[in-house]
């Protein structure tokens, strides 16, 4: 056998269905084995595969194994020539298998490859080919001098920048998004290090290569694109930890003991460095808009107050105590922004409505308060009413300079919908539409796009395209579009990605359609898929819906926890509620919770992901026995379409049951 491809899979379900349309596709004029290892998913991504793609060998995980133990398993039992190691977050072309098995052929010396990588946007990646991280590598790199010189020959080593990205290269690190390795080397030298949970196994395992005796290679003529994920969050403080504490068992490991101290000092540096810079970086980024309105509300509030004591009722003599701008001002102003966030106000992107909604909103509940107070705490009605309208001027207009200047994360959503093509075959390209149409997508669809731009190319239909495929680029320009969509039913990805590379602008956003499939998904990341157009509307998923179900949860706890010595004479179970309490405000458990399945079934496992749930929609049915099917359909209504006071009239109708265990 040629090959033994080994994909390691967890929780990325809908791209790990386009990478085995792919490798299958990659596949078929080579003698290959296909594995598929799934590290404990919960995302119904083994069910996919079992019905979908019955030829691949499945190696199911009860746990997270971690990426190298979970190759060593596949390895272990492959029967390939050559094993690649690949992740589900890419897309090969249909010739990439048969090029870089002729190419190790005709290569004895080679014990690994690593191909030419795009990101989702068609950027190259400079990961692709990548040297040693020594310790002045590394130094480098952590302080930013590789990214300023990025083509040095000494600054620039971790990348390898000075080496034409287009050309073949003897190279010293493999990437493993995309590693080929010679399964007799991998005997001689051993398989990976399992001391490496997710980071620093492919560097660990190329530099074994090269010790064993064998070369490392770039390989330019085939590509992939690889839409990374969360392990490549570099913003996070757990990537800092995992990534350089990796390093630092590749140093102790491979290093000499005077060079691993060194590395280890510098990798300790740079982890609290980065660690306290990644920290910092999400600090202001989450609290900058509100700072911002904070400083904006409170200063306008005080400038109103001296023209308004000043100047309108000067002859009634007001004066306002010098508390009211050091404690009342301060109550309002937090009153508004907390009102703004609870309409989602600082969701991205930026909608100005909810801002007025919350605006307005926080002033009701102001005056309402206000009403209530003892005649020396009513300071000025007429002030709370300005300082609103001021409110509304100025954070309004803060969003709206941000978005002038096209400042990134505080972009204004628009009603403008996205200008769409979409590449393929007519009856295919009628089929993406319609998943378009009942994923209720923000979109306009400008037209279809021939994918054959031979003179074969079928005439009947020619007048149900705009054009064909060699005129994207200038199809582009002249209809504005900010979204292609491929069929890769009947485009070659080799096409996709030249086209992608071809047009190559920040401002366009591609996504391939796989066959039979009811998704299109692409982008730079896994975690950020872009607009996931699919039929069911995970409405439950958005932010605003998250963040009210939260407060739901804890309000109601406080709520029932208040309640408890009228509950404890009413509640079934009265102490597993005190349980159900305290699993709440942890976040272990939600109030309201998916209805659970009598049987194991497959579509359950395409709902989103929520909290288990201590009451369910049936709660509020209880008369209805629903089979399975009609649970699914439930469960699938309560995501997709959720409402705050749906779970709370659940909470009403089953409070009795408050004290319920959560399976």
């Amino acid at each position: 056998m040629d090959l033994s491809i080994i994909i390691v899979n967890y929780n990325v379900k809908y791209f790990l269905e386009q990478a085995l349309h792919a490798v299958i596709k990659a596949s078929a004029n080579i003698d290959a084995e296909l594995f598929v290892v799934d590290n404990n998913s919960v995302d119904g991504s083994l069910e996919m595969v079992r019905a979908k793609f019955p030829s691949v060998k499945i190696i199911e995980n009860k746990d997270n194994k971690g990426f190298s133990k979970a190759n060593n398993q596949a390895i272990k039992v492959a029967a390939g020539k050559y094993i690649l190691l690949l992740n589900p977050d890419t897309v090969v072309e249909e010739d990439t298998f048969e090029k870089v098995v002729s190419f190790m052929n005709t290569h004895p010396d080679a014990g690994g490859l690593g191909v030419k990588m795009i990101d989702g946007k068609g950027s190259f990646l400079p990961e692709s080919k990548r040297g040693l991280p020594t310790p002045s590598a590394a130094f480098f790199k952590i302080f930013g001098l590789s990214t300023l010189f990025p083509n040095s020959p000494l600054f620039g080593r971790y990348h390898l920048g000075y080496l034409d990205k287009d050309k073949t290269h003897e190279i010293e690190v493999l990437s493993g998004a995309f590693m080929l390795l010679r399964k007799e080397v991998l005997d001689k030298i051993g398989l990976l290090d399992e001391d490496f949970f997710m980071y620093g196994e492919d560097i660990d395992l190329s530099y074994r290569i090269i010790k064993g005796g064998y070369k490392n290679y770039y390989f330019p003529d085939t590509r992939i694109i690889h839409y990374k994920g969360e392990s490549t969050k570099k913003s996070s403080v757990n990537y800092v930890f995992v990534f350089y504490n990796a390093m630092i068992i590749f140093a102790k490991k491979h290093f000499s003991q005077k060079n691993a101290k060194l590395f280890t000092l510098l990798i300790n540096v740079a982890i609290y460095l980065r660690a306290a810079v990644a920290i910092t970086v999400r600090f202001i980024k989450m609290i900058f808009l509100p700072a911002a309105d904070f400083v904006l509300l409170w200063g306008g509030m005080y400038v109103l107050k001296n023209y308004w004591q000043n100047n309108v009722k000067e002859s009634d003599g007001l004066r306002f105590p010098h508390e009211f701008i050091i404690y009342v001002v301060p109550l309002y102003v937090i009153i508004w922004i907390g009102s703004i966030y609870l309409s989602g106000g600082y969701d991205r992107p930026i909608r100005l409505s909810k801002i007025i909604r919350g605006i307005f909103s926080g002033t009701i509940f102001i005056l309402v308060v206000y009403a209530l107070l003892p005649e020396s705490y009513r300071f000025s009605r007429a002030l709370i009413l300005l300082g609103s309208f001021w409110a509304s001027v100025s954070i309004v207009g803060i969003r709206m300079f941000l978005n002038i200047f096209k400042i990134k994360n505080f972009i204004l959503n628009t009603n403008d919908k996205k200008r769409v093509l979409i590449v393929g075959e007519l009856e295919e390209g009628k089929r993406v539409l319609t998943l378009l149409n009942l994923g209720e997508s923000n979109t306009n669809f400008i037209g279809f796009v021939m994918p054959d731009s031979s003179p074969n190319a079928a005439t009947e239909d020619t007048k149900n395209y705009l054009g064909n495929i060699s005129q994207l680029n200038e199809m582009v320009m002249i209809y504005g579009i900010r979204e292609l969509i491929f069929c890769a039913k009947n485009i070659p990805v080799q096409q996709i990605i030249n086209q992608m590379s071809q047009i190559n602008r920040g401002e366009i956003e591609y996504k391939i359609a796989p066959p039979e499939s009811l998704y299109i998904i692409g982008s730079n990341s896994v975690n950020n898929p872009g607009d996931l157009y699919i039929i069911d509307i995970n409405a439950i998923t958005k932010p605003v819906n998250r963040r009210n179900k939260k407060l739901f949860d804890i309000a109601a706890a406080f709520a029932i926890l208040s309640l408890f010595p009228i509950l404890i004479f009413i509640v079934k179970k009265p102490f597993g509620m005190l349980r159900n309490i305290v699993s709440v405000l942890i976040g272990k458990r939600s109030w309201i919770g998916y209805i659970p399945l009598k049987t194991e079934a497959t579509t359950t496992a395409a709902l989103p992901i929520i909290k288990r749930g201590i009451l369910s929609p049936m709660d509020a049915i209880k008369a209805y026995k629903p089979d399975d099917q009609a649970i699914e359909k439930l469960n699938l209504l309560y995501a997709k379409d959720y409402q705050f006071w749906n779970d709370f009239n659940i909470l009403i109708k089953g409070f009795r049951n408050l004290g319920r265990r959560s399976e």
